[in-house]
Formats: C-alpha cells, structure tokens, sequence
C-alpha cells in the first residue's frame, strides 16, 4: 500500500508586538482551512508562532511572562485545536513554554488529526546571549529567557492516517546542527518537521550576512540533512519586518534526496503543499546511507566528547 502523505508548510507574515493574540490566531486558523482546503493532512506552523519573536526585545516581569503558555492547549489557542479536529488535520507548531516548575524552554509540539498529541520538543540548540549587547536596537536573548531543551531528539510514530511515520521535529537554529539530524537518523526518521524565526541580518551583530545568504543557508541545511539523513523535511518560517526587524522566508518541503518539492515566494501569510511518498526514505536509508554498513562510531569520540574547536598543537 503506497504511504502518501499530503503535507502543508503554514508559513507566517509577521506578528507585530502590538498585534493582538486573538488576530494572531485568526491567521493561524485561516491557514488550516486553506491547507486543509488543498487537502492537507498535516500542516507545520512556525517557531513561536502565537507570539512575535519577543527575543529581540530586552523585557522583564509580567511583559515577559505574558509571552509563554502555561499549557498547551490552553484557553487561548484552543480555537486552532478545535478547529484541526472538525477539519481532521493534524499540525505542528512552536511556542514559549513555562512548566509548572517555573522553568521556560522554546518548544514545539505535533497533534494528531483527532487532537492528541504526538510528540513534543524543546529547542536544543539557543542561540544569542544572556547579556544585551550595548547599543544594539535588536538582541537575541534566547539564553536569557528560555533554559536549554532537555527532551533530547525524541522520534515518535505519526498518526496511522498519515502511515505512521517515524518522525522529528526541531527548532529554528537547531535546524543547522548536523549532530540532532543523525540522533534522529539513527532513530530511523522518515519526516522531520520544523518551525524558525530568522533574522533577515546577523542577529550577532556582524555585517556580512544579508537576507539573500541567510535564506539560502536555511534552504542548504533542510537540504543537506534530509539527504544526509534521507528523510523528508518540512521547514517553515515566520517571515517579514517585525516591528522594523526582517525575519527571512524560505519556508520549504525537501525530499530524502534533498531536493526543494515546493516552497514559499512571499514573505507572508502563504501555503506551500506537496503530496510526499514516505517510501522514498528507503533509496537513501537502505543504500548510501545504510548506517549500519557504514558508520565507524569509534572515530566519532570528539563528537560527545568535546565542544569547542581545538586545533592541533
């Protein structure tokens, strides 16, 4: 029986500060309805998706905290659930978590058709500082407001309406960082799906990086790590000028051949859909990438066991 499934990219223009939750999720609605009218059966948000990337703004006290959900799905955001269910559509999205611990991670989460969820995630890999940096009219302060995810990469089994596929998800920067590609490798992926909010600029502060090179760096490692890895990979944005800060699109649907099958041409609001085979995982798991003929773990100790480059004496 063929394992065919029809997959939507639910790329996001931006969300101003001043944009009210409600209007925020709105749009988030009307994006599964035109998906599911294009026969989707599952539809991938972006990273934060209910808020504006709040990172980039130096915040403390109830402002802050108004950004991160308690529970999911709360109150709030129930509207979009209910909404998936009627249609039978499942989706991923991110958002701010707080556990009831106190502790705030940059998640992400997959539901199922019927409302369930599948799986869940917490960014991994936070880029930016703790510190502002002096002068700067943006930052990049996940450091400061999220903790450091401590999930792991955990692969999980998708709906049976969509053939059960293995599947992972990651988060914006962590999209860039082959080692929790291979984790989920050697889990056996066929689909990884995942959410960012990239800055249009060097969000570090450098001047050598412009739109046009960061979009095609997002494009390149979707790309090379579903080959690498080959799996299909959904990698969506949320995109445009934030309040006077440029997020890049690029939103794309990659092949385990790490070819784009679709992507995204605005910097707004759009739907990008292809219907994927999950068989054609297996010409690059049971070939080139065949782990088990090929990897040599014993050459791999610097992976785990360091982290910062060290070069030869």
């Amino acid at each position: 029986m063929p394992r065919k499934l029809r997959i939507a990219a639910a790329q996001m223009g931006p969300t101003q500060k001043a944009e009210p939750r409600a209007t925020t999720l709105g749009r988030m609605v009307s994006l599964l309805e035109q998906a599911a009218a294009q026969g989707a059966q599952l539809v991938v948000f972006p990273e934060l998706a209910f808020t504006t990337f709040f990172p980039r703004w130096l915040l403390s006290g109830e402002e802050l905290e108004s950004y991160y959900e308690t529970a999911m799905p709360n109150p709030q955001v129930q509207p979009l659930f209910d909404r998936a269910r009627e249609l039978g559509i499942g989706f991923y999205v991110g958002y701010a978590e707080k556990t009831p611990e106190g502790l705030h991670y940059n998640s992400a989460i997959t539901v199922g058709p019927d409302g369930a969820t599948l799986g869940k995630y917490r960014k991994v890999h936070l880029p930016g500082s703790v510190e502002p940096r002096e002068g700067s009219r943006f930052q990049q302060l996940e450091k400061r407001y999220f903790e450091y995810g401590d999930l792991g990469f955990p692969a999980f089994r998708g709906a049976e309406a969509w053939h059960r596929p293995v599947m992972g998800m990651l988060i914006c920067n962590d999209r860039r960082w082959p080692e929790a590609w291979r984790v989920y490798g050697l889990q056996d992926v066929e689909l990884m799906v995942m959410g960012y909010n990239s800055a249009a600029y060097d969000p570090n502060g450098g001047s050598t990086e412009d739109a046009k090179l960061r979009t095609f760096h997002s494009t390149m490692a979707a790309q090379s790590n579903a080959y690498m890895n080959a799996t299909w990979a959904v990698s969506v944005a949320k995109a445009g000028d934030e309040d006077g800060s440029g997020l890049i699109g690029g939103s794309c649907i990659v092949s385990p051949d790490g070819v784009v099958v679709a992507q995204a041409q605005t910097l707004a609001d759009e739907i990008v859909c292809a219907e994927i085979d999950l068989d054609a995982v297996r010409q690059g798991k049971d070939k080139m990438f065949h782990f088990a003929s090929h990897r040599r773990p014993e050459h791999y100790r610097r992976i785990v066991d360091q982290v910062g480059a060290q070069a030869p004496a």
